[in-house]
């Protein structure tokens, strides 16, 4: 509770055209009620000025959560040196990483603290650029902490061949696009491949599609994995992107908590399923969710998007079964996303121009994202490269055992709607599967979860009611 005080205070001390969504111990909003129209005043109190009439700065300086953005731009970005862990050049910038990872929403906390000091912070000590993710966007897209991208110079027909998905997760309030993401994060069902044989006689994408191609047969199929010694999924929470991403409402409707029928449906689904012993019950992440990564854990299948099975199952580890190129995709039961990266200019940011150069080069030239396919086994956000890619037969994932999937990925892309987004969702999301998991593992009545989950949301969200 000390560190929300603390937030709210800051947000108090700065003024009325200044509040955002600060963070609380989880990173999550406390304020964000002032959804504010793009102003030609910049964050420092001066005027802005086009890129063109001001001078750049000397330091570039990127928060991000993780290596992947540096990778990025260490890889495809030509006119970036590296120097060393933590800086680079641009030219005559220098480029300066603050990477802070995502755990107990640690990113979240040390990006706040300093975009509340944003104001007063020296030139070269100011944020340039920074990343988010989906779950917690428009905490800072409803802010004025987000430049608006026409403000950088950046027009639509610049982003046209963008998937627009990825452009209404960073769009404001107002209607105002608030940032860039060179991927898109369409979701697939990756499956064992040895045991989709052993099991039911075929590992073709095509043949396991028809054992998960909606929620009744998968649980048929989970118990015909069961009589063969495989669980289906490592975790009820496995399945649980695929439901929520097929909403029909926001968590929240008119200030007052709101469960999806979706998510009930999930909770009925994942509870028959863990009674029946067909799934676990491991956190995320941890450990034992792991072990099925590897062919003695006896998983059937992971739902995740293309940085799942890339950069998050082991494909790098001798044994794994993605190291032996193992794994299949196809599409299950929904399509879904999840995650995904966007690129956000911070107001008050003195590199304009690099800034609108590094967007266009990573999400909008055609050449750049085509080597980001073939190098990084990324989803890029440009529809007709991917579209192409889906049918170069000369492209194939060797975690996948030679397919290729973008096809699979761009079916699922196709009919994604995320109108039912919310400043909300990482804290209800995050509460709803803590409190359910009580209920899984008969620690909790079902009334009993539900109360826990509604009293966790309104002690991070005090506004909220239930």
């Amino acid at each position: 509770m000390k560190k929300k005080w603390i937030g709210a205070l800051l947000c108090l001390s700065m003024s009325v055209s200044m509040l955002v969504g600060c963070g609380d111990d989880s990173g999550k909003p406390t304020s964000n009620n002032n959804n504010q129209e793009s102003t030609n005043k910049d964050n420092s109190g001066g005027d802005s000025k086009d890129s063109a009439e001001t001078e750049e700065g000397k330091v570039l300086n990127i928060y991000c959560w993780n290596e992947e953005f540096k990778s990025r731009i260490t890889d495809h970005y030509p006119d970036y040196k590296a120097v060393d862990a933590t800086s680079g050049t641009i030219g005559d910038i220098s480029v300066k990483w603050n990477i802070t990872p995502n755990e107990n929403s640690a990113y979240q906390n040390n990006l706040d603290d300093s975009l509340l000091k944003q104001a007063n912070a020296a030139t070269d000590d100011k944020i340039d650029i920074f990343l988010i993710e989906a779950d917690y966007a428009l905490k800072y897209v409803d802010s004025e902490y987000t430049m608006p991208i026409a403000d950088l110079g950046i027009t639509d027909e610049d982003l046209s061949s963008q998937y627009q998905f990825t452009k209404d997760v960073v769009t404001d309030s107002n209607g105002t696009l608030k940032g860039l993401s060179w991927q898109g994060a369409p979701g697939a069902l990756f499956y064992n491949r040895a045991a989709a044989k052993e099991v039911f006689g075929s590992d073709d994408p095509a043949d396991v599609q028809e054992y998960v191609k909606d929620w009744e047969t998968f649980a048929k199929s989970a118990k015909t994995l069961k009589d063969k010694g495989y669980n289906i999924m490592a975790y009820a929470n496995d399945s649980y992107r695929v439901y929520s991403n097929n909403v029909s409402s926001k968590w929240v409707v008119d200030g007052k908590i709101n469960i999806d029928d979706n998510l009930m449906k999930w909770v009925e689904d994942s509870k028959a399923l863990v009674d029946a012993g067909y799934t676990g019950s491991f956190d995320m992440w941890s450990d034992d969710w792991k072990k099925g990564f590897y062919p003695e854990g006896k998983i059937f299948c992971y739902f995740g998007p293309a940085w799942l099975i890339n950069f998050s199952m082991a494909a790098d580890t001798e044994g794994s079964i993605g190291y032996e190129g193992g794994w299949g995709a196809t599409e299950g039961p929904q399509g879904f996303f999840w995650g995904g990266t966007w690129i956000c200019a911070a107001a008050g940011t003195d590199n304009k121009s690099v800034i609108k150069d590094i967007m266009l080069t990573l999400t909008a030239n055609e050449e750049i994202m085509k080597d980001i396919v073939v190098d990084d086994d990324d989803f890029v956000n440009n529809k007709p490269v991917m579209e192409a890619m889906a049918e170069d037969k000369k492209y194939k994932s060797t975690i996948l055992g030679g397919q290729n999937p973008l096809g699979i990925y761009c079916k699922g892309v196709d009919n994604l709607n995320l109108g039912n987004l919310s400043a909300y969702d990482l804290g209800c999301t995050e509460e709803f599967q803590h409190s359910m998991k009580n209920y899984f593992e008969g620690n909790a009545t079902l009334d009993e979860a539900l109360d826990q989950f509604y009293k966790g949301v309104v002690e991070t969200y005090p506004d909220l009611t239930y």
